[in-house]
């Protein structure tokens, strides 16, 4: 039966994962609401984790990558503007003004409940040269639908990455299966600063292997560029290295300044503040994704941990809060995934810095062990570390770098960290067991039971 309530008028700011994952929910909820979407770019629900691995040639066309588009949203009831950035919000009129990239024409949209989906922005530090031709980010679809065309019309052959971290990873592969010789660079003396040094040691053993020259410890000091503008070297204090194409992988910042030029609340974290419902202090006013803090599970403190997953979900909870349906958000432990070459790195919950940062008290265990029972064909090598607090013996994080079948192993570790599990009770949890999976004590259980051990 049509309901004969008015609808609520629910404009969105942003089109990606949390934004239309909002708009999407809110259109199925139990209440009316009558959803507008502003997006500054021509793509909705695209998934920008996929954009190296279509710059390394394993995703042979950029729209496989779109979830969703405008065209199938609108086809939702959804009203979704693309090219349309909005440029301010008054919360006390309860406004949006917006501005038309196409035809230059700017406008205004009354709301009843508004969220901010801005997601985030790729790091670009003021060095100089950094605007030469050549050098770039990796953060939406044209920014790789760019770097393919440059590999396959100038055919650089000397690539240079800029950071070590999941992207600065994930490009380097990309760029030595397109065939480059590759340099990453990165300032800390490891690479994947969200793992322990002695599992960052294995990474950094990974990128080696995969033929990259690591060059570690090592700051960017500018790029140099040829008489047409385009990048040709980057300096760094121990000389230059030739680059003919750079990608620059520092992480990336919330995009926040909508919010706080609105006199929204920042959070500890950089990101807006929310609470469990991602609604913010100011009334109406939700926040989701790359923009938004979430509550750790494990500190008990506001993180901003920027993830497609978590965007998901946030935006699932603003839509279902948003038509009536109330929901809250659980947090966050920070699980997360990749690999270069043939070597899987995941890490979930604190790492030991981490967890003593928090105040823990902690022990860690690393085991070096196999994917396989020893006699079965193919086996890989795993090594895994689990972070324990001391005493109470509680779950408070996981590392694991290994071989092939390795990496999701990590699933297992933090649904026990989520839970808040003993590596007592882990190491006696009852998983799957046959000679081509695990041996039959599996690596995950033999370190936390190690780690159970030293916690006593």
């Amino acid at each position: 039966m049509a309901s004969d309530a008015p609808s609520t008028r629910f404009i969105v700011i942003g089109g990606d994962a949390a934004g239309m994952s909002a708009a999407a929910q809110a259109s199925r909820g139990r209440r009316p609401v009558q959803t507008t979407v502003f997006e500054q770019t021509e793509f909705t629900s695209y998934a920008a984790c996929g954009l190296p691995y279509f710059v390394a040639g394993l995703i042979p066309d950029a729209d496989q990558l779109v979830a969703r588009s405008p065209e199938q949203h609108r086809a939702n009831g959804i009203d979704v503007r693309t090219r349309t950035r909005a440029t301010a919000i008054d919360t006390e009129r309860k406004v949006v003004t917006y501005h038309s990239l196409d035809d230059d024409r700017t406008g205004e949209e009354s709301y009843d409940q508004l969220l901010i989906a801005t997601g985030a922005s790729a790091i670009r530090p003021n060095l100089p040269g950094i605007d030469a031709k050549g050098v770039s980010g990796i953060h939406v679809i044209p920014d790789a639908v760019w770097l393919d065309e440059i590999l396959s019309t100038r055919s650089p052959a000397r690539a240079v990455v800029v950071g070590g971290g999941y992207i600065g990873l994930e490009m380097a592969e990309a760029f030595a299966l397109r065939g480059l010789d590759v340099t990453m660079i990165e300032m800390l003396d490891q690479p994947m600063a969200t793992l322990d040094p002695d599992m960052g040691a294995r990474v950094a053993d990974a990128i080696r292997k995969l033929g990259v020259d690591l060059r570690l410890g090592t700051a960017v000091t500018s790029f140099d560029a040829d008489t047409d503008g385009w990048v040709r070297a980057v300096a760094t204090p121990d000389g230059t290295v030739d680059a003919d194409i750079v990608v620059l992988g520092l992480g990336g910042r919330p995009n926040v300044g909508l919010a706080r030029d609105a006199g929204i609340p920042i959070g500890p974290s950089g990101a807006i503040a929310t609470d469990a419902r991602m609604s913010t202090p100011v009334e109406g006013v939700w926040a989701a994704g790359d923009c938004a803090e979430s509550h750790h599970r494990i500190t008990g403190k506001p993180a901003w941990v920027a993830l497609g997953t978590h965007a998901n979900k946030h935006g699932r909870v603003v839509g279902l809060n948003v038509s009536g349906t109330p929901a809250e958000f659980p947090g966050v432990i920070g699980t997360a995934i990749t690999k270069v070459g043939d070597t899987e790195i995941a890490r979930t919950g604190l790492s030991t810095s981490e967890a003593v940062a928090a105040g823990f008290d902690v022990v860690a265990d690393t085991i070096d062990g196999s994917t396989r029972a020893h006699y079965y064909p193919d086996p890989a090598t795993i090594a895994v570390k689990t972070v324990v607090e001391r005493g109470s013996g509680r779950m408070l994080g996981a590392q694991i770098v290994g071989g092939p079948e390795s990496g999701k192993r990590i699933d297992a570790l933090a649904v026990a960290i989520w839970n808040e599990m003993t590596a007592d009770e882990f190491g006696q949890t009852d998983l799957a067991y046959a000679p081509p999976f695990s041996p039959v004590w599996d690596p995950t259980m033999i370190s936390a039971r190690r780690a159970a051990t030293r916690a006593d």
